[in-house]
């Protein structure tokens, strides 16, 4: 168990999926959470199964909406009386090949995975100031070490994200704030779900035979769990990673096959 007891942590785009698997573990380990989704009802839904865990509160907001990021953050700090972490997920951008995708998607995808990243760590930062231990982690994708098919707009976009990261913990570092990218695989998630249905309709194969090719170019022949990428993002918030800043950590069963 990682003892996060006193860490004020915002966790964004986490009623469910990754954010949500997120969440739960910090919870589980001391730290009071801030969750975020689009809608009251989803937002409602995760805090009545979170709640029993520990010190958790929700505010709705989307992430593509600049006033809505900055909301999002004053609420988080009258909730919480400061930050400590704050945790970047996104929801997915809309799959597809290029050819397939519109201006108005690549217009949406950019708000959704890029200006929410820079707007969040606007209005966080002054407040990321005041901890004894601040950090910023990004959630993004092994996409941008490999791209995958048919997500053209993660693959490109995501790779910004990296960017301003690497940028940050440079620029950060000297103040003490740590700023760290995890990079996920195949996670158990609605967004893996959808790409399974997504390739079994192109294909013509089942979707029980996508998944199986999947899990055959995983070294260790399974998709991998939210909660899973919480343990991780876990450890990076904690104490014990207080000399980790810059670092992209690929949280993938093996997938990547790159070096670097």
């Amino acid at each position: 168990m990682i003892d996060l007891k006193g860490y004020r942590v915002l966790v964004t785009a986490s009623t469910r999926g990754i954010g949500y698997g997120i969440a739960k573990v910090l919870l589980e380990n001391g730290a009071s959470v801030v969750i975020n989704g689009r809608s009251i009802e989803t937002v409602t839904r995760a805090l009545s199964r979170l709640k029993e865990l520990g010190n958790v509160y929700g505010v709705k907001a989307d992430l593509t909406r600049q006033e809505d990021v900055e909301k999002l953050v004053e609420e988080s700090i009258k909730f919480l009386g400061g930050l400590d972490a704050v945790v970047y997920v996104t929801g997915p951008p809309k799959p597809g090949f290029f050819n397939e995708l519109s201006l108005n998607d690549w217009d949406y995808g950019v708000r959704l995975l890029i200006l929410s990243a820079i707007w969040l760590t606007y209005y966080t930062l002054p407040h990321l100031r005041r901890s004894r231990n601040p950090s910023i982690t990004f959630l993004t994708s092994v996409a941008v070490k490999e791209p995958i098919p048919n997500i053209a707009l993660s693959n490109t976009l995501r790779i910004a994200v990296q960017g301003l990261a690497k940028t940050l913990s440079r620029e950060l570092g000297s103040i003490g704030i740590r700023v760290n990218t995890v990079l996920p695989g195949y996670i158990m998630t609605d967004r893996v779900r959808q790409l399974i249905k997504d390739k079994a309709r192109r294909t013509g194969k089942s979707e029980e035979e996508v998944l199986n090719d999947i899990v055959s170019e995983i070294p260790l022949k399974r998709i991998g769990e939210p909660e899973e990428v919480g343990y991780l993002v876990a450890f990076l918030i904690s104490d014990y990673a207080k000399y980790i800043n810059g670092a992209s950590i690929p949280i993938d069963g093996g997938l990547l096959r790159s070096v670097f």
